[in-house]
């Protein structure tokens, strides 16, 4: 509890701020109504978001309050920050459902186990907090997020995205726009006016003072409250009267830090001492403080001098004024206290309860080089990575690498931290880890790694012909040193000249394919990534039919239910599964690629590899706009936007295009059409994607010569994945255009497919183009054929597109009944999907046959959001609140919230008669 002068205090620094304190509380009230907020208070440092922040935790009597602060020193710890934020509620955990409970707790260091699924961990943040609000509102307070650990900072931001009726309010403080909480409603503190700021300095003086003088400080302060204060509180009233006292500006958190420094050299120097061990505790344990206080001999007293000059409390925490005066304290203490401090808060820990913690610490105090401490950090650095903390596995394994005598092996902590950093989205600190590599003493094996290393960088910076020369020179490389690296290389270096797409040339498809076909052979067994290499250059250089068999064995392997038990090998499947997916595509087996997409995903999701999960994200994407699912895809695509947002790497933005595609929006579709024709090479498969999407959107939009146009000149490049959705898209376009030869030749590259791979996929898509090709009977049995196959595979669209291609040839043979049930049932479909172009291409052929659209079920079923639309579904379906929230990465409570705006919409009131208002899935 805040004492009176404490409240004055604030009060005054609060000055000016009225507005903002008038958005703070509403936030406030809305959290006591039983509402959820969340806000961002961002400025620069000393402009007033601490005292803010403070304002909150003493209007928020009624509620319970939750804080945390970001701290340098913890930066690169995982899961530090939401650790110091929830600690108050671990009691709570004990009634979350039991993965959700082990998550935590496997994070917090509590138990062993794998690393669990950064958004289950988010879900499981959601249902503690949301269970502890239901005995009290409850308000988190986060103050310096720009100094949070990432791994906090998402999975904070993820819960603060997804509050609605919780009872539950976020407010996060920091200094510059951080992507993690991109999208959350900001309220910006900018300098005081000159009215406010003099307004300030009337109510901290104690004297009158020249009218010039109050203005110079104003403007030499610019308004930034903390900066006036401290430079009230330095000048003496004569300096102050005379205005001599403040020679140059102390506008900026340099010079706020520089006054703090002053006031900390003016303490007894055992009181620094102790200042300087809290700062050097993140934690702000006072018992932790304490006892290694004592370890260096700092006596209790110690304390007063620091609370008096009102820069540091000791209470249930150790809490100081300002973060700049953690700052000050620890950046202004030489070197050796500081070693000090550390070594002390070192032996204080527990080495049971905190080994990762203890060992940052031994880190900090080291004098040199140490190997038992640098393998102590690298035990940290599996731990961190079990945990899913790939930036504080970075970082502990650069520590250890920096704390490593012997040469070589600091070279191999080096190339391990760079790994780290890359698979965390951080290509330019891995690039600098390198730097540091190459001054190391490197042998054969190691500089190839190092040049592999280069071309993965390559390939996240999307500069695809440079990653594909590097991955063929260090695949080549490795080739006499280590086949296994060297297959794996070379399929990377496959995956990446596919991508760019160049047939000739230094790094192009053909040179990589004979590279991967003339490579060793790894050691028996083979391993998955062995098989796929195989598969797709034989594909590559001897076409799909000598491929087919090996295609079909790397599936198998891919899918068996044992498959990537092993750390390394799930490692594998993760550069691997594009290559899966590939050759899922080239087998017509759209059930085993969405397995393989979604096993991928959950790969990277469980290893912490936010690049990796970017890709695997969108291939996801890709299964279920095929499935006609495309609320699903958005949400998918959403999460890469923010996953690019938190690592600063680009958006993958493919599944975007397609959506655009497939709902019909033109303006969108076309601008991400153009931008990825632009960026891609000409041969590419990003160019065929882009291809691919106009084929869609404008077979959609009843443009079939531009369908066809493109569609032709990616069909033509044979590439690979792609042919089983570039065939469709072809034939329909060219069979509208009156081009019967191009049909034929669509047919006839389908029937040498569907001749070695007849699935439902292939055999349905190939008798829908026989029938464009047939008359009468034939063709009628033909549609029906394909309708029939179709339905048994779980691609709807391509299903919902059968029947309103059948139906606008019943229209043509003037069947108009037949025709109507055809194009009723197609429109239905797609208009449910929310395939928009395509849906009113029915609704045009069914107001040729004298009808109109049907209605959907249900009039008011248009209401509903398509978040209610989905919870309604799942509700539906049979799924438990529960069950709906961890689908949807929500609380339960929220879930209930939208079922009831769900049931007085739709006049209904139970889930059981949901399945009467909703129509069939």
């Amino acid at each position: 509890m805040a004492t009176v002068t404490q409240v004055r205090a604030r009060a005054t620094e609060l000055t000016g701020r009225r507005s903002e304190c008038g958005v703070l509380d509403r936030l406030i009230d809305a959290v006591r109504a039983g509402e959820s907020r969340a806000l961002v208070v961002r400025g620069e440092p000393g402009v007033g978001k601490t005292a803010l922040l403070e304002y909150v935790v003493d209007q928020a009597a009624s509620c319970r309050v939750a804080r945390a602060v970001g701290v340098q020193s913890e930066l690169e710890l995982a899961f530090a920050g939401l650790h110091q934020l929830l600690a108050p509620m671990l009691d709570h955990l004990d009634r979350l459902p039991v993965p959700q409970r082990d998550a935590l707790r496997t994070v917090f260091g509590l138990s062993d186990g794998p690393a669990p699924d950064r958004f289950f961990i988010g879900l499981a943040v959601l249902n503690l907090l949301s269970d502890a609000a239901e005995e009290q509102p409850l308000i988190c307070v986060v103050d310096d997020a720009h100094w949070l650990d990432r791994e906090s900072m998402q999975v904070l931001a993820f819960v603060a995205r997804r509050l609605e009726a919780e009872s539950v309010g976020f407010v996060f403080a920091a200094r510059e726009r951080n992507g993690d909480v991109a999208g959350l409603p900001e309220l910006f503190i900018g300098a005081l006016s000159e009215v406010d700021a003099l307004a300030l300095l009337d109510a901290v003086l104690t004297a009158p003072l020249d009218a010039r003088v109050r203005g110079q400080i104003v403007s030499e302060t610019r308004g930034i409250p903390l900066a006036m204060l401290e430079l009230l509180r330095e000048l003496t009233p004569a300096e102050l009267a005379g205005g001599f006292g403040f020679p140059g500006g102390v506008s900026r958190s340099a010079s706020i830090e520089e006054s703090f420094e002053r006031r900390l050299d003016a303490l007894p120097s055992e009181t620094r001492r102790l200042v300087l061990v809290a700062a050097a505790d993140p934690l702000g344990d006072p018992l932790l403080v304490w006892r290694a206080a004592e370890l260096l001999g700092i006596p209790a007293r110690a304390a007063t001098p620091a609370a008096e000059a009102g820069l540091l409390e000791f209470g249930a925490r150790v809490q100081f004024r300002h973060p700049l005066v953690r700052s000050a304290a620890y950046r202004s203490a030489p070197q050796g206290e500081r070693q000090d401090a550390h070594r002390a808060l070192a032996e204080a820990t527990d080495p049971e309860v905190d080994p990762d913690r203890q060992a940052w610490h031994r880190a900090e105090a080291a004098l040199g080089p140490d190997e038992d401490l640098a393998s102590e950090l690298e035990r940290s650095a599996c731990r961190a990575q079990r945990r899913g903390g790939l930036a504080a596995s970075a970082a502990f394994l650069e520590r250890a690498a920096m704390l490593t005598p012997e040469p070589a092996r600091r070279v191999e902590r080096l190339l391990a931290a760079a790994r780290a950093k890359r698979d965390a989205g951080a290509p330019e600190a891995a690039l600098g880890l390198l730097v540091a590599v190459e001054a190391g003493p490197l042998d054969a094996l190691r500089s190839a790694e190092v040049e592999r290393l280069r071309g993965h960088l390559a390939l996240m910076d999307r500069r695809g012909n440079d990653a594909a020369r590097l991955l063929l020179s260090a695949a080549r490389r490795l080739e006499p040193l280590d086949a296994e690296l060297a297959r794996e290389t070379h399929l990377e270096s496959l995956g990446a000249a596919l991508w760019v797409g160049e047939l000739d040339g230094p790094g192009g498809v053909l040179e990589a394919a004979e590279a991967a076909r003339s490579a060793p052979l790894a050691p028996a067994p083979l391993r998955v990534v062995d098989v796929v290499l195989d598969a797709l250059a034989l594909r590559l250089i001897e076409g799909h039919a000598a491929a087919a068999p090996t295609l079909t064995r790397a599936l198998e392997l891919f899918l068996a239910p044992d498959a990537g038990t092993a750390e390394s090998e799930r490692w594998l499947r993760l550069t691997a599964g594009r290559a899966g997916g590939m050759a899922a595509l080239e087998l017509w087996d759209a059930e085993s690629w969405h397995e393989l997409a979604a096993r991928q995903a959950q790969f990277a999701r469980d290893m912490g590899a936010l690049v990796h999960l970017q890709l695997a994200l969108n291939l996801l994407a890709w299964t279920h706009l095929a499935a006609g699912e495309l609320t699903t895809a958005a949400q998918l695509y959403e999460e890469d936007r923010l996953i690019a947002e938190a690592t600063g790497n680009p958006s993958v933005v493919h599944s975007e295009m397609m959506l655009a595609a497939w709902r019909g929006d033109e303006a969108q579709a076309s601008e991400l059409i153009g931008a990825t024709l632009r960026d891609a090479a000409t041969g590419g498969l990003g160019g065929v994607s882009g291809l691919y999407a106009s084929s869609v959107l404008h077979n959609g939009l009843g443009r079939h010569d531009v369908a066809r146009d493109a569609a032709w000149r990616a069909f033509d490049r044979d590439p690979v994945g792609f042919g089983s959705f570039l065939v469709s898209e072809l034939a329909e376009a060219a069979s509208r255009t009156g081009e019967v030869a191009l049909v034929r030749t669509a047919l006839e590259w389908l029937s040498r497919c569907a001749a070695v791979t007849p699935t439902d996929w292939s055999l349905g898509t190939e008798a829908r183009i026989r029938a464009f090709l047939s008359e009468g009977a034939e063709a009628d049995q033909l549609y029906r054929e394909s309708i029939d196959r179709l339905g048994r595979t779980r691609l709807r669209i391509e299903l919902a597109r059968a029947h309103l291609l059948y139906g606008e040839w019943l229209r043509r043979e003037n069947r108009r009944a037949d025709a109507r049930e055809q194009l009723c049932t197609a429109h239905d479909m797609l208009a449910a999907m929310g395939v928009g172009a395509f849906a009113e291409r029915a609704r045009r052929e069914l107001l040729a046959t004298g009808a109109t659209a049907r209605k959907r079920t249900n009039e008011t079923r248009g209401d509903l959001t398509a978040q209610e639309a989905q919870i309604a579904r799942l509700a539906c379906d049979g799924l438990s609140n529960p069950e709906i929230g961890i689908r949807l990465f929500i609380s339960p409570r929220t879930v209930q919230y939208h079922l009831r705006k769900v049931f007085l919409k739709l006049g209904i009131s139970s889930r059981t008669e949901l399945d009467r208002v909703l129509p069939p899935a």
